[in-house]
């Protein structure tokens, strides 16, 4: 090919890619291009940073003692809100009407700050019971160090209860962001949505799936490869999925799910239940309940 011939293809594809020829944006397209996007390196190290927080010594400060633990954690608490606020502020304006930048959206971000950081000791107690759950449930742990340091579902339900903070506050796109890191990295799936009570487990963990509006009580235990996802999607007047409406099970105190397990809809499974491996479920059963086929008249 010439180069006239492909510095014609060139400025074709340009003009196709950015949406000049027929003058029709595409969705691919930002909304408003002077403003920066939210980054996705800088909610990683926020993340990071909190992880140090919630967990003091272990991660992000490891040669810190109990004169100097204040300050690692303090400092780790100030940078992640610093980095949050600015995150929260580029994702509200993202999604804003204005032409330049809103003091709407910079005042809404600086009370998601406020607000998330007064929700961490929260956040650190329910973790302290993850991670209690995780020695307690597997015969292999060997101290609760161990399940903080190397398994991966403690790792995966930390961006969770993270996340979930944020998609309480409704702070658009960086709770997504948080869970899907944990996704990329552990093959655990569970929405910022979810909510999840103390005292949680997930054995092994890979293949995990947690839909966004599922509601699991304290001291459930799961194993790879469960479903907590949705039966159907409502659709709308255009064809369109309804949103905002419960799609995903609850699932109630003390129940365990073994491996391959796929439970969905808005089911409820009773408490103390216990639901064999690769069970197919669509309907609730009661507390108590054993489920060791997939027989759906059940």
């Amino acid at each position: 090919m010439h180069d006239s011939e492909m510095e014609g293809e060139l400025e074709k594809a340009t003009a196709e890619l950015t949406g000049t020829l027929d003058d029709k944006i595409s969705p691919l397209h930002r909304r408003r291009v002077n403003e920066p996007l939210p980054s996705r390196a800088q909610i990683v190290e926020m993340t990071a940073l909190l992880r140090s927080a919630l967990f003091p010594g272990y991660f992000g400060g490891e040669e810190c003692s109990p004169d100097s633990i204040k300050f690692h954690v303090g400092s780790a608490i100030s940078d992640a809100a610093a980095i949050l606020e600015e995150q929260t502020r580029r994702a509200y304006c993202f999604f804003c009407n204005q032409e330049n930048e809103c003091p709407a959206c910079r005042e809404k971000a600086r009370g998601v700050a406020l607000k998330f950081v007064s929700a961490l000791p929260r956040v650190q107690q329910l973790l302290e019971s993850d991670v209690q759950a995780a020695y307690e449930g597997d015969p292999a742990a060997t101290c609760p160090a161990e399940t903080v340091f190397c398994y991966p579902a403690i790792y995966a339900i930390t961006n969770q209860r993270i996340a979930h903070e944020l998609y309480k506050l409704k702070v658009p796109l960086i709770p997504r962001i948080i869970t899907e890191n944990a996704h990329s990295l552990t093959g655990i799936d569970i929405h910022p949505g979810a909510a999840i009570g103390p005292h949680f487990f997930i054995d092994h963990g890979t293949g995990v799936v947690i839909g966004e509006t599922a509601v699991i009580g304290e001291s459930v235990r799961l194993y790879q490869g469960v479903t907590l996802g949705a039966k159907s999607f409502p659709l709308d007047d255009n064809g369109n999925p309804v949103k905002g409406i419960k799609r995903h099970p609850t699932v109630e105190d003390g129940v365990i799910i073994y491996a391959g397990a796929t439970i969905l809809g808005t089911s409820v499974i009773g408490a103390g239940s216990v639901i064999g491996g690769n069970v197919w479920l669509t309907h609730s059963v009661p507390p108590g309940s054993k489920i060791t086929h997939s027989d759906d008249s059940i």
